[in-house]
């Protein structure tokens, strides 16, 4: 999504009254904020904008964990982009299955004594991370037709007499 986009959502539940007010800035300028950036004039550089320059000027993930945090959430990235080759379906179901065998264990290890210390709590977030970070690799696969040009080609090698190669995990 735009970030002028997202704004533009924001106002519909927000006035922009308000909140040029709140933040001492024009009503035009928030305004603006909420149109796209061309080279007529229109738009302007918006809060949202500047903070992922920001990030991305200085790569520290504290920034975007802070965001989070103040906002009652917990920042976990997305996978790095995996090669469509390695994409198999029932592999990465079953390794989302596995890691969240892992995770429950986990649990259920650290809550045996009635009680779950620091380290445990972060080991459980670990794995949770991981989940998360795994699964929505698998979600996106599926957005993008992963899956199913993987599954067109699997079956056009089969009506070849090809033996389809190994499957392999996301990982």
């Amino acid at each position: 999504m735009e970030s002028h986009k997202a704004l533009k959502e924001a106002f519909e539940s927000s006035s922009p009254k308000v909140i040029a007010a709140e933040l001492g800035v024009s009503l035009s300028l928030v305004y603006k904020w909420s149109q796209q950036q061309s080279e007529t004039g229109s738009g302007s550089r918006n809060p949202l904008d500047r903070v992922v320059e920001l990030y991305k000027i200085t790569n520290c993930k504290r920034i975007l964990e802070y965001i989070c945090e103040e906002c009652d959430g917990y920042f976990v990235p997305n996978p790095s982009h995996q090669n469509k080759e390695d994409y198999k379906v029932l592999p990465a179901t079953n390794e989302i299955v596995v890691q969240f065998s892992n995770l429950l264990a986990r649990i259920s290890s650290a809550a045996l004594d009635n009680s779950i210390d620091n380290s445990e709590a972060e080991e459980i977030r670990q794995s949770w991370d991981k989940l998360k970070g795994y699964t929505e690799g698998f979600v996106r696969s599926c957005e993008d037709g992963d899956f199913e040009l993987l599954h067109d080609k699997i079956e056009a090698e089969k009506k070849l007499g090809q033996v389809p190669e190994v499957r392999k995990t996301l990982y």
